[in-house]
Formats: C-alpha cells, structure tokens, sequence
C-alpha cells in the first residue's frame, strides 16, 4: 500500500531499527508525539517505507491508518526514496506553458519511473514541482542543485548521459 510507487525494495539496516526504537521509546510518551517521531524516523531512513510506518504504530500501539495519514498529509514527509540525482521539473504556470509537461513525460520514459518513484538503482527519483524562481529560463528543471533552463525533450537523454556516467 505506501510503498505503491517505488521500484525499491525495503533495506532497512539493524542499526537503523535500533535507532528508529529509541527514538520511539524516547518521545512515545510525549503528547503530539508522532510528528517529531515521523520526522526522526524520516532523517534515519531518508523516507518512511510502509515497514516503518508500522513499526512506529506498534511502538506506539496506535493503527497503522492513524501514521500512513499522517505521513500522508504533511509535504515534508515522504513515502518513496530519493535517488542520488533528484531531478525535479517545474510545472509552474510559466514553465509549463512552455512545455515543461512534454520534458517531464520524456524523463519519465527516459528513466523508466513516473513522478514520485526511484530508479531501481537508486540513482534516479522523479518528482514535479511548482515555481522554481527562474520563470525566465522556462521550462526548467533541477537536478539536485544544478538548474537547466529552456528546456526542450530532445535534451534530455543527453543530459541525464551527464550523470549515468559519473
């Protein structure tokens, strides 16, 4: 269910569940406490797969409807990996009615994922954004921090060729 679009498997480490635990035993008697334990558990894992939304509900004895709502809601959680290259397009207004949505189905079917999902090796995650603040270089896209502006699909296999081979 939660771990719906992703291409990753769940390689959560021991020592990542240790931590997780504590955190959870740390704050589980706090009032409010599953914020500021999603949001640990998110810095541990870098996500919050299905697995361990249910190991904060168990530690916590709450369902595991109540956390998956909760991760679910807030912008800052999220329930897929990140790639080692995350590249974003821009789906502002400007960049949009410039072509941004054809550059983001070329992405999506040049990397094999759709928005919100990882490459199966981790080097690739996809996501839309709105307004990036360069509305004059439209349509643009970020991968980590590097900005491509004017962006058209012919571009790019070549660009994403930049970072496969790195």
């Amino acid at each position: 269910m939660a771990n719906s679009k992703t291409n990753v498997p769940f390689q959560g480490t021991p020592e990542q569940e240790k931590a997780l635990m504590e955190v959870i035993e740390r704050l589980k008697d706090e009032r409010g406490a599953l914020m500021p334990i999603l949001q640990e558990a998110q810095e541990i894992y870098g996500y919050l797969p299905e697995e361990v939304q249910r190991m904060i509900a168990l530690g916590l004895n709450i369902p595991f409807e109540e956390v998956y709502g909760v991760a679910t809601f807030y912008s800052q959680f999220t329930l897929n990996p990140k790639g080692k290259y995350k590249v974003s397009v821009c789906l502002g207004t400007a960049c949009y009615v410039k072509g941004s949505g054809e550059v983001y189905a070329k992405l999506a079917d040049e990397l094999g994922i759709q928005g919100g999902e990882c490459t199966a090796d981790m080097n690739f995650s996809l996501e839309a954004c709105r307004c990036v603040g360069a509305c004059g270089l439209a349509p643009v896209i970020m991968i980590n921090d590097e900005v491509y502006g004017r962006m058209t699909p012919d571009q790019v296999p070549a660009i994403l060729a930049k970072y496969k081979e790195a």
